[in-house]
């Protein structure tokens, strides 16, 4: 501030010279500062971009990562399985395989007109070890055909009990001395699903109740057909699956420590299930062992 009386001309020049300098210096000092702002903030949204392009490449290496796990999970169970089919395989054609040969063997000594007996019995014994042979590898061609999903279900309407008795009438010649098989239906007959998936389920589910049971043991088919749900089952009075093993009861090649003795790929169940699911059904079981299964 400059006070009247005061001051002379120079000192007027110098003051206003130094106010203008002071003006200018001030709109220097705003401009830097919104400069300066807009480079904070050109710099904000720069790191913000940074940060979220990290944070993706984190997301993304943690997704890598649980997929390389995944990755080797899967190798590690495909390597159990390639081990279990190996050791199941081995042992399950080893075994028919030794009596066809063997049979074979034999049929050719008996050949004289009193050996007619003997040479059928063995004749019947390669007859059974090729059927068995034969079981194995269709269990082989039905999973592989249903991991590369060339298995799809296409109902058509059928009866219910024709389709049972037909099944149980083609079972009948492996039933075990003194089993029986005893059919049971309740509600309507006709239902519409795949018959061929039907048929083999009824199939896998019969022959391992005659398989897993003693002789004179009867083995118990139910069938249920109300409104929309049908509901089969399949009840035996054999060997059963102990507790500590029946969570892995559906898992491929998995047997049970009480059936090592009994011959089977340990694929049946798991093809089963695998035919139920595709009709849009469930499948669960009841078992005590030394009781017999559901």
């Amino acid at each position: 501030y400059l006070v009247k009386g005061t001051f002379g001309l120079s000192d007027l020049e110098r003051s206003i010279r130094y106010s203008l300098e002071h003006a200018k210096n001030l709109a220097e000092i705003r401009k830097l500062n919104t400069s300066l702002e807009k480079r904070v903030e050109q710099r904000t949204r720069d790191l913000a971009m940074a940060l979220q392009e990290l944070e993706q490449t984190n997301e993304n290496l943690l997704r890598a990562e649980q997929e390389i796990l995944k990755a080797l999970e899967k190798e590690r169970e495909l390597n159990a399985l390639k081990s279990r089919f190996v050791t199941m395989a081995s042992h399950e054609f080893r075994t028919p395989l030794s009596t066809v040969l063997s049979s074979a063997a034999l049929v050719a000594k008996y050949n004289g007109p009193d050996d007619e007996p003997n040479r059928q019995r063995h004749i019947g014994r390669i007859k059974s070890a090729v059927s068995n042979l034969t079981s194995i590898l269709n269990d082989f061609l039905s999973i592989s055909k249903l991991e590369e999903g060339k298995v799809t279900s296409n109902p058509v309407e059928f009866s219910v009990t024709e389709l049972t008795h037909e099944v149980v009438e083609e079972m009948s010649g492996l039933v075990k001395p003194g089993q029986e098989i005893r059919c049971q239906h309740a509600g309507r007959t006709e239902v519409t699903l795949d018959k061929n998936l039907t048929r083999n389920i009824l199939i896998n589910l019969i022959s391992n109740a005659i398989k897993y049971s003693g002789e004179g043991k009867p083995i118990e088919v139910r069938t249920d057909l109300q409104n929309a749900h049908f509901e089969i089952a399949v009840r035996d009075h054999g060997i059963g699956i102990p507790e500590p093993e029946q969570a892995h009861l559906f898992t491929r090649f998995f047997r049970a420590q009480n059936a090592s003795n009994i011959q089977g790929t340990g694929l049946g169940l798991t093809i089963v299930k695998r035919y139920v699911e595709l009709m849009h059904g469930s499948i669960d079981f009841e078992s005590r062992e030394g009781k017999g299964t559901v």
